[in-house]
């Protein structure tokens, strides 16, 4: 029996509202579920394949290991972006090589206004509609029924709700999803292979820029003059939620400015763990 289409949120131009707030939005589905084939079940085969397709991919450009992904899971290939440097480089790839692919934003609620004008940006730049994808509940109505922000007490549950489990959803009847995690970002992230099954989200997870540095990104998106955050030029070396992200200083690793003062240095979708409830 086929699924209902997953449906995600396009921003209407001109039309947002205030920050942290809901944004004025149409709802066409990306993929109609009931028009494509069965879920992507992880076999033994399936193993096999991505084990040597990374195994291949290892030396190849971000643009090849692209092609593949859009050659092998088109048109059930999708990108989460949270509109980093990375994924502004993903972007601006996937503008050439795949330019159907659907891309999505976790909206948590929380972002900076200047992420959320990224999605104009993307759209001026590349014709691409970024679509958002939320959260059953506001913030409003999400710190209500907690008693208060959950970010300060409990960052994992907050992380889980608005993003996690929302995450699911975004690539709910896709086969394959793009990452735009570096191997250099911390001790999780070394251990990604170019192209492996995701049992956490139970689909093909695939990282073109495993093997760039940060270096590599910033000298790409200088050469083709691709857009970027600006908080990025205010010292923002990696931007999640506004509550949790900070400034860096100088000499600080690039991820210090996130959860700054607790042991937390993911959010959840990059750790290597077992698979989530």
């Amino acid at each position: 029996m086929c699924q209902p289409a997953t449906k995600r949120s396009y921003p209407v131009p001109d039309d947002r509202g205030p920050e942290g707030s809901r944004l004025s939005v149409v709802r066409p589905p990306v993929v109609d579920d009931c028009e494509g084939t069965a879920p992507l079940e992880p076999t033994e085969g399936l193993f096999a394949e991505l084990s040597g397709a990374s195994a291949r991919l290892e030396g190849s450009s971000p643009e090849a290991i692209l092609r593949w992904t859009v050659d092998r899971f088109a048109p059930r290939f999708t990108m989460a972006t949270a509109f980093g440097p990375e994924g502004m480089v993903l972007i601006h790839m996937l503008a050439e090589v795949g330019p159907r692919t659907p891309i999505f934003n976790l909206d948590t609620g929380y972002q900076f206004s200047e992420t959320l004008a990224m999605v104009d940006r993307v759209r001026a730049r590349y014709g691409i509609e970024v679509a958002f994808v939320r959260p059953p509940t506001t913030v409003e109505e999400y710190e209500a029924a907690h008693g208060g922000p959950v970010y300060r007490a409990r960052p994992d549950q907050c992380c889980w709700d608005r993003k996690v489990s929302v995450l699911h959803e975004g690539v709910r009847g896709m086969h394959a999803w793009a990452s735009a995690i570096r191997r250099d970002q911390s001790s999780d992230r070394a251990r990604a292979a170019i192209a492996h099954w995701d049992a956490k989200f139970r689909l093909v997870k695939v990282s073109p820029l495993a093997n760039w540095t940060k270096t590599d990104v910033w000298q790409y998106i200088t050469r083709n003059d691709i857009p970027y955050n600006p908080l990025h030029d205010q010292g923002y070396a990696s931007i999640g939620c506004r509550p949790c992200t900070r400034a860096i200083l100088y000499g600080e690793d690039e991820r210090a400015g996130r959860w700054s003062g607790s042991q937390k240095t993911e959010c959840g979708l990059h750790t290597l763990d077992a698979p989530s409830k």
